[in-house]
């Protein structure tokens, strides 16, 4: 059972998920998003091991953290995106055009491709490509535990933003109607802004989306 601790950071209140297999005690970072110290002091706190950076996509504020956590550990974790918003990671997500020069962190070392099965200690994900607010937007579906990290696809109640370079809203709706709404509607949705939600509530409620 995956053990999750929020962190709700950075300059526009970025969520950043650290989460671990309980029996390892093997962790992952799912969008490391700001104040990387805070993170890695939690981890160590529950005597975690980060080995693994999981983005959802590239932008910023979802990476911001990374290079201070990645500084601190031996070996350096793995970083994991997708290959299309490698040239906005690059950008250093895009912060510039906010007044914010971030460092990136170390350069992803995998490639994250939709239908790919990963695992947390004995816990299995799949990764769902899900463009739209990014090129390479990705989910992190957690089966057993009906969970899945969502980064800035869909919101309680709202969508993600399709006006920043590499936006699109008619890919963004494909996205949530195929790969989120295609969840199970017990399913929790832990986005990467505000508070969680789940499949079957956005899908009755959601006024940017409707699920039927």
């Amino acid at each position: 059972m995956l053990e999750i601790i929020q962190f709700t950071l950075g300059p526009v209140q970025t969520n950043a998920y650290l989460l671990a297999d309980p029996e390892s005690r093997e962790a992952a970072v799912i969008d490391p998003a700001w104040d990387g110290h805070l993170i890695l002091a939690e981890a160590e706190k529950r005597g975690w091991r980060i080995g693994h950076l999981w983005y959802t996509h590239a932008h910023f504020d979802h990476i911001g953290g990374a290079a201070a956590i990645a500084d601190a550990l031996n070996p350096l974790p793995l970083v994991a995106l997708h290959a299309a918003d490698h040239v906005l990671w690059r950008a250093g997500g895009g912060g510039r055009a906010f007044g914010l020069a971030i460092d990136p962190g170390p350069e992803p070392t995998i490639y994250l491709e939709h239908g790919q099965k990963m695992t947390l200690g004995k816990n299995p994900l799949e990764v769902r490509f899900t463009p739209g607010h990014t090129p390479g937007h990705v989910i992190f579906y957690f089966p057993e535990s009906k969970l899945c990290f969502c980064g800035d696809v869909i919101f309680a109640g709202s969508v993600g933003r399709t006006d920043l370079p590499g936006g699109d809203w008619p890919i963004l709706e494909k996205s949530i109607r195929e790969q989120v709404y295609t969840l199970p509607d017990e399913t929790v949705l832990l986005p990467g802004h505000g508070d969680k939600t789940t499949v079957g509530d956005e899908k009755h409620t959601n006024p940017f989306v409707q699920g039927y």
